[in-house]
């Protein structure tokens, strides 16, 4: 059968939709392995919340489809192998989700008709919620008897978890308490382990240290910390619990979820202190609000405000529907969008010398990444927003894009605050920063004076699409350079194996491969080369293009050279070759004129061997080595086909006509190109005496 995947809900056939919840069911069944038994998500939260509601959807439109083993009557996954199972006496149920503020107006209508029409309950009184933070942690059930606590257990799949007593155990009693004064004889306390952002950070540094990768954001911290084998091991990660629910209770503590959570405050657990009651959906949406402006100053991460009837009769009453109870819903944050504070605004320096102003930001969690930094773009760009350091911004993340900053949030500015000024000197060495008129990047006139720039290039230079060297990281180039091992690329092909024996993480193995690595490069293609010195505008295409032009690198040089004279036949030769033009002429230029990169490139040079290019395998034909210019119209094929035929051919394609253009190939409606072409006597050909050549070729 065709792919389902992309049919809408309302479009398929009973057939199609049969095939679709099968997919969707081992689609989230693998997801659900890898959040709940791994701690490794493979999906944003986002994209597996669509993937339930794809599902719920279709099982609405198509209910005698739904199966007992369907995603929406399952929760979590199962016990992992390592840990004894528990069996929880009241299950550990998920939430539904609300998106929108009218998700909320339909629960809270539901909620009305279920009790009005099922249980005759007449002019009920006012529909009081409670309103809490959604916790981005693991779940836990802790179990006291007698008023000791003897049992702590994850929520695995709903109605078995993990037991995790002994890791548990490793929390302070502040944390944990372990006697509970006048508790029910048996008492299931419900809760979220979670871990500050600061304290995840710490782990990722340490996690980093070690050679060993970190992790996403701080729920997988919590739940890697609380799942491992070795209770030692859980016990050197700060780990902290807030409790908000009860399972099984074998005598009532409160009537409601507010008095719940007033007695297990009073017993002393730790409670997040933003919960508030609600009597309609107006307050709840208003607590909804305050909480996410909040959540930026927050030392955790939550995604969305619970809410609950307050009453637990009515809660008894209006009981569950699949996995989810009817009187509580989770009302989750836009996912690819957060509000957090503006620490200050730093300016990296890039191997062009663009100065990039960059977001230092309260980490926050954004599309299951904890965000800490985030791109400004440019000057322009933050006084046209009017972003200022102290302010609450947004922040937008969406897929694998560099986060960004939307918008401030003046009305939440504190005072005092000062447009930013954005600095007219390199903050690495102090050269001027100068600003085309015609450009909104500033730029550093240090060139490869700049050390900021110098890492950059050499960053660049050892990518796997310019030299590919292989185990020359960017922290590792920039170690070297700090230490003196590297100051100038040809410094890389200086590297011994004594310069590296005794730094952290190089052993023999890593050493003897990075020599191989560095050897293996030795010889390399000129464009390549050409585009691992990393001048501004000049990426793989534009490095190919100069290549095939000039063929070897002193060729190269010597036109570069010639073309310093805007006024001289190899500048002119050099803005008419195709897609480059007078702006990449003049950067092309400006950096093989400059005596400090003569120097840098002559050791490089000395140091390497620069592959002319090959001569091209297609058959000779009547353009092979000649330079070829088309304008106007062409019928028969597209612009970009015809340069590209006539590469194939052997030909070099220049975008403009000059003394050196051998033939020009013209359409209808030719302007000045043409016109030039028979100023200059040039060879003109029309459309079909083209198509013959090209044809000629095939």
């Amino acid at each position: 059968m065709a792919d389902t995947s992309t049919i809408d809900v309302e479009r398929l056939t009973i057939f199609e939709a049969e095939a679709e919840l099968k997919r969707l069911a081992a689609e989230i069944a693998a997801h659900d392995r890898a959040y709940h038994e791994q701690d490794a998500p493979t999906v944003s939260d986002a994209a597996y919340d669509r993937l339930r509601l794809r599902n719920e959807r279709i099982e609405k439109r198509f209910p005698s489809l739904v199966q007992a083993d369907s995603p929406s009557r399952r929760v979590g996954a199962a016990p992992a192998s390592g840990f004894a199972k528990h069996s929880h006496r009241a299950p550990m149920l998920s939430l539904g989700n609300a998106f929108e503020e009218e998700d909320v107006e339909a629960f809270a209508t539901s909620i009305r008709t279920f009790l009005e029409r099922d249980f005759a309950v007449a002019n009920p009184p006012p529909l009081t919620m409670v309103a809490e933070p959604k916790i981005d942690g693991l779940s836990i059930s802790l179990t006291y008897e007698n008023g000791r606590f003897t049992r702590g257990a994850t929520r695995g799949d709903g109605s078995v978890g993990e037991d995790v007593t002994a890791n548990l155990m490793t929390l302070p009693d502040t944390e944990l308490p372990r006697r509970l004064a006048d508790a029910p004889e048996l008492l299931e306390v419900r809760g979220e382990i979670y871990m500050t952002r600061t304290d995840f950070l710490a782990l990722n540094d340490q996690l980093q240290a070690a050679g060993e990768k970190p992790l996403a954001n701080p729920r997988n911290g919590a739940a890697g910390a609380l799942r491992q084998l070795d209770p030692d091991v859980t016990r050197r990660r700060p780990l902290r619990l807030f409790a908000y629910a009860l399972g099984h209770s074998s005598s009532p503590i409160a009537d409601t979820q507010w008095g719940i959570l007033q007695r297990l405050a009073a017993w002393g657990f730790p409670a997040t202190g933003l919960a508030r009651r609600c009597d309609d959906v107006a307050d709840l949406l208003t607590q909804y609000r305050r909480i996410g402006d909040a959540r930026a100053d927050l030392p955790y991460e939550i995604d969305g405000v619970v809410y609950k009837v307050d009453r637990l009769d009515w809660q008894e009453r209006l009981g569950f529907v699949a996995r989810s109870p009817r009187w509580a819903i989770a009302h989750k944050f836009p996912a690819e969008q957060a509000r957090t504070r503006l620490r200050a605004i730093t300016i990296q320096v890039g191997r062009t010398g663009a100065l990039t102003p960059v977001a230092e930001l309260e980490p926050i969690g954004v599309g299951g990444v904890l965000v800490q930094r985030a791109t400004l773009h440019n000057e322009d760009e933050i006084a046209r927003k009017d972003i200022r350091v102290g302010d609450l911004v947004i922040v937008q993340r969406a897929g694998d894009v560099i986060p960004q900053i939307v918008a401030s949030l003046p009305e939440h500015r504190p005072e005092g605050t000062e447009p930013f000024a954005f600095p007219t000197h390199c903050p690495v060495c102090g050269s001027a920063a100068t600003r085309d008129a015609d450009e909104a990047v500033r730029r550093c006139s240090g060139g490869l004076v700049c050390s900021a720039q110098t890492v950059e290039r050499l960053k660049h230079m050892v990518s796997r699409d310019a030299f590919d060297i292989d185990g020359l990281g960017q922290q590792s180039i920039e170690a070297f350079f700090a230490d003196g091992l590297l100051k100038t690329p040809a410094d890389l092909y200086r590297l011994t194996p004594a310069d590296l024996t005794g730094r952290e993480g190089w052993a023999e193995l890593s050493i003897r491969n990075l020599m191989a690595a560095i050897d293996a490069r030795r010889e390399l293609p000129l464009d390549r080369f050409l585009f691992g010195l990393g001048i501004r505008r000049i990426g793989e295409a534009n490095a190919k293009l100069l290549a095939r032009h000039y063929g070897d690198w002193d060729s190269l040089v010597s036109a570069m050279t010639a073309a310093a004279d805007p006024a001289s036949p190899a500048r002119q030769e050099l803005v008419a070759i195709n897609r480059i033009g007078p702006n990449i002429a003049a950067d092309l230029v400006a950096f093989f004129i400059e005596p400090h990169n003569q120097a840098v490139l002559a050791a490089l040079v000395a140091a390497v061997r620069v592959l002319p290019v090959a001569a091209p395998v297609a058959a000779a034909s009547a353009i092979t080595g000649k330079t070829v210019v088309f304008t106007g119209e062409l019928t028969a094929m597209g612009r970009r086909e015809a340069k590209a035929r006539a590469e194939a051919l052997g030909a070099k394609v220049a975008g403009s006509v000059s003394a050196k253009t051998d033939i020009v190939i013209v359409g209808s409606d030719a302007g000045s190109k043409a016109v030039k072409a028979r100023e200059l006597g040039l060879t003109i050909w029309d459309e079909s005496q083209w198509l013959q050549v090209a044809q000629a070729g095939s």
